[in-house]
């Protein structure tokens, strides 16, 4: 049993390490961040609206000196706009609304309409902000010069005002931007929004001026300010994409670091290129066949972060036209929705814009198994109930066969101990002896690790599940559960609230991680006692304790699922050990 026992100390330390970095890594550094937050809004009413209305210059990207000697950029040189000079155009449909500016054509403020804040309050997430705000999180759409065919100055730039007809974005009504410069050549935005969270934007150049040009579209999403989040590491949430097939995935700090500020392709077919957060992101996905000039993630050298492509070089004949399509995801992380759009659009490994992680083979089974309970169920809890005991299930022959090798281990103890005392003072020779006998007895020293082997991913391919999908988050279970996805909130230090006091997180221990606890501990106690030195028997006697702090801020959904998987391993295990116990007994009747 001794590997059992490394495994234990094992999961105990990685639990410690899980403990101590979120209470003393993660949670000061979010809690540094908010009061940040706090103090540049108080600092910026303090100096008052002077500047409020000033929306700051964007570039455009620009080509790497080995792709384009004379890289340009989109930069204004009439000066800035103010915020209220640009009129906007509404979206809407059934899960967005907000509006896009005239002023650079900006997609600058967008609000999710089914998803609140606050469980029970009425404020809307805002995922897109106003480019003149601090935290201002936009995308736009442009051209580049290529050559001198067409200068800077005749593209339009940040702080171009566009002209439109129409007054609202829906499914049912696309929208059409324009600006004409003063050569008479013509550029078109036309953007259209289906019933979810895809915009298509078609780019369009009508060359009248009688020459011919070359430009090179372009998109991008900017994010001036790093957001508050939860720092774990299991869940990825900052810059994010797909290049050259494969998917990049860059923290904030990542970028900040980096050479040259960016991660970056000039080789990428298709691909896609954004920002994520935990429950929601903003992509870009360019055409999925055409190899981009270059693509990236990058930290602007004046701040903020960016995610951006750059179409390679098209040429429009005079009195010609070219055009360009690029899709535009603004929303919530609905599996659902995001693997439909996959296939609709052939977009490459669009479902991994969902931290899955490293266990993708168990986790996106693991949701869609609890997904199907769910609609049968209309529960999320009761879901995973139900999921915890298919997976019981499926692992009983397993579970079966290791407890009866622990209690063929238990039986074989007075030989084991006959052994120990004859060789201690040779521990080859004993090590010799003990495999001898294992193999005479049929007995497998190691099954007892099996089910903790086999548990530990499954643990942890759940707990990925429960904490990075958004189907779970506002769900409620029974009673005072009222959302899955966050610690349960009821705990006995303040007589379950009847006390008008909020205990520190470190010790306020929800009802469930008790329950949990104490299922532990009872699962310990059913365990065949097997020979321990009193260090690891202390540890073992923790464990339930240290097990019931750690748990007690993870997400509900967790917790219960743990909580109930003790309550089957008990049962199971009780089972099992009644039939063994039958068999000894049937067996020393025989000998008798």
């Amino acid at each position: 049993m001794g590997e059992n026992k490394n495994i234990i100390l094992a999961l105990v330390l990685s639990g410690i390490i899980l403990f101590g970095y979120q209470y003393f890594i993660a949670g000061p550094r979010i809690e540094a961040q908010r009061q940040y937050e706090a103090l540049q809004a108080e600092q910026a009413a303090i100096e008052g609206t002077e500047n409020a209305g000033v929306i700051e210059q964007d570039d455009a990207p620009s080509l790497p000196l080995a792709v384009s000697v004379d890289p340009q950029t989109d930069q204004s040189s009439s000066g800035n706009y103010t915020y209220a000079d640009a009129k906007t155009i509404a979206i809407n449909n059934a899960e967005l609304s907000g509006s896009i500016s005239l002023g650079g054509a900006r997609f600058d403020n967008l609000f999710l309409a089914n998803h609140n804040v606050e469980l029970n309050g009425e404020e809307k997430v805002q995922l897109l902000v106003p480019a003149n705000e601090d935290n201002g999180y936009f995308v736009r759409f442009g051209w580049t010069a290529v050559d001198a065919s067409i200068s800077a100055d005749d593209l339009p730039k940040a702080t171009t005002i566009w002209t439109s007809s129409d007054t609202e974005l829906t499914p049912q009504s696309p929208v059409l931007l324009r600006w004409t410069n003063a050569a008479g050549i013509e550029f078109l935005i036309k953007i259209e929004l289906d019933e979810q969270f895809m915009f298509t934007v078609t780019q369009t150049v009508n060359n009248t001026s009688g020459n011919p040009i070359q430009v090179r579209p372009y998109g991008f999403i900017d994010r001036k300010q790093e957001p508050v989040t939860d720092g774990l590491f299991v869940l990825h949430e900052g810059p994010i994409g797909v290049f050259d097939d494969n998917l990049e995935e860059q923290t904030y700090e990542d970028l900040r670091d980096a050479d040259g500020g960016k991660f970056e392709s000039t080789t990428s077919v298709g691909g896609w290129m954004g920002i994520t957060d935990k429950y929601w992101m903003t992509v870009l996905i360019p055409d999925q066949a055409k190899q981009l000039a270059v693509s990236n993630l990058s930290y602007k050298a004046s701040g903020g972060y960016r995610a951006s492509y750059l179409e390679k070089a098209a040429s429009v004949p005079a009195g010609g036209s070219f055009e360009t399509q690029t899709q535009l995801y603004a929303g919530a992380k609905i599996v659902e929705t995001i693997d439909n759009y996959q296939d609709e659009f052939g977009i490459k490994l669009f479902d991994r814009s969902i931290d899955w992680g490293w266990l993708y083979f168990l986790t996106k089974p693991f949701f869609a198994g609890i997904h199907f309970l769910f609609g049968l169920t209309g529960n999320f809890g009761v879901a995973i109930l139900l999921f915890t005991v298919v997976v019981k299930l499926v692992l009983f022959p397993l579970a079966n066969k290791s407890y009866v090798s622990m209690s063929h281990m238990k039986d074989a103890q007075p030989k084991m101990k006959a052994l120990q005392e004859r060789y201690k003072d040779d521990r080859q020779k004993l090590q010799q002896e003990m495999m001898a006998f294992y193999k005479k007895e049929k007995i497998n020293p190691l099954a007892g690790c099996l089910p903790i082997l086999i548990q530990m991913p499954i643990f942890f391919a759940l707990y990925k599940v429960l904490y990075v999908t958004i189907e779970m988050r506002h769900q409620p279970f029974f009673g005072w559960i009222q959302d899955l996805s966050v610690a349960d909130p009821v705990t006995p230090l303040n007589l379950f609230g009847l006390i008008p006091f909020d205990p520190p997180a470190v010790i306020a221990i929800g009802i469930w991680p008790i329950l949990m606890g104490v299922t532990m501990w009872l699962q310990q106690k059913l365990n065949p006692q097997t020979n321990m030195d009193p260090t690891q028997q202390k540890i073992m006697a923790f464990l339930p304790i240290i097990f019931t702090f750690i748990m007690a801020r993870f997400s509900a959904g967790l917790v219960i699922y743990w909580t109930w998987n003790n309550l089957l391993s008990i049962t199971q295990q009780w089972y099992i050990m009644r039939k063994e116990s039958a068999r000894r007994a049937a067996k020393a009747a025989n000998k008798a």
